[in-house]
């Protein structure tokens, strides 16, 4: 058996979700950095790990090799079941994966969307992977529309409550969480007049978790 090795990126959102994760149920992992900024993920040492050349990738004590962020918290809540982020009861798990679900479909998607038909470093670049494709911007204009709906979404969710689901934090948090901190990528900040929303977001960025580290 092998040892588990975290493959992440510091700049990276969809890697910090796991990163998060980890540092929330205080397990240590080899983590190794990949620099997505001068496309390390593109060599060929990377390539022969995960063919996608996305990052995050876990490579686990059997080998085998995980590259969705909710598949290696999936792995990782089993092999450490302490501190239990993606729930103790059938129907806590059920809630939190479909937070999960809908988090990454209807908000992370739409950021990226904006981002990644906008940027000028993404050019021919619109979506991760070995194959290059092009721009276009209408996705970019439907994304951001979507982005401001789904802070809605959050803000009614939150309404009186101190987290999105149950009454501790959870890896639904985590999602909602990487995800709203980076809509600072497309400059689309939370409204004001979004209390409850403002509120989660300012007391899961004291969390130790949260600390970015570029």
């Amino acid at each position: 058996r092998k040892k588990m090795i975290f493959y992440d990126c510091n700049t990276a959102p969809s890697p910090r979700r796991v990163r998060m994760f980890i540092q929330e149920k205080k397990i240590n992992i080899e983590t190794k950095n990949v620099d997505l900024r001068n496309s390390e993920q593109m060599e060929d040492w990377f390539s022969k790990i995960n063919p996608r050349n996305t990052v995050p990738v876990l490579v686990s004590k059997e080998n085998n090799i995980f590259y969705h962020s909710l598949s290696i918290c999936v792995y990782l809540e089993q092999e450490f079941p302490e501190i239990n982020l993606l729930g103790s009861t059938n129907e806590e798990k059920g809630q939190i994966i479909n937070l999960i679900n809908d988090i990454e479909s209807n908000l992370f998607l739409a950021i990226a969307d904006c981002l990644r038909n906008t940027s000028k470093a993404m050019k021919n670049r619109a979506i991760t992977g070995p194959k290059n494709y092009e721009q276009i911007p209408e996705l970019a204009i439907r994304g951001r529309e979507r982005v401001k709906s789904y802070f809605e979404i959050l803000n009614h969710q939150l309404s009186g409550k101190s987290f999105l689901c149950s009454d501790r934090f959870t890896a639904a948090d985590i999602w909602a969480f990487v995800a709203v901190d980076f809509t600072r990528a497309i400059k689309e900040p939370i409204p004001d007049l979004m209390t409850g929303l403002k509120d989660w977001y300012e007391r899961v960025s004291k969390r130790e978790s949260a600390q970015l580290k570029l």
